[in-house]
């Protein structure tokens, strides 16, 4: 027996509907780190310089953060 209906009045979800979602989801990611770990090798690589990219783009964000705070 489900505990769902105990939980919520009205479910907008079937319980097939949920366990089809759950299983999806696990079945996606499992996946999604498989192609990953194949392709690591090529996109270190390929993106050799990208964390430059993020940390300029950061500090660009905190720079007009603060330029907001002190202009108040």
């Amino acid at each position: 027996m489900s505990l769902l209906p105990f939980l919520i009045k009205d479910p907008m979800f079937s319980q097939g509907q949920l366990t089809f979602g759950a299983l999806f989801f696990v079945v996606f990611v499992i996946i999604i780190f498989f192609m990953y770990r194949k392709d690591k090798q090529l996109h270190l690589k390929n993106y050799k310089g990208v964390k430059w990219i993020l940390v300029g783009f950061l500090s660009f964000f905190v720079l007009l953060l603060c330029i907001k705070f002190l202009l108040k």
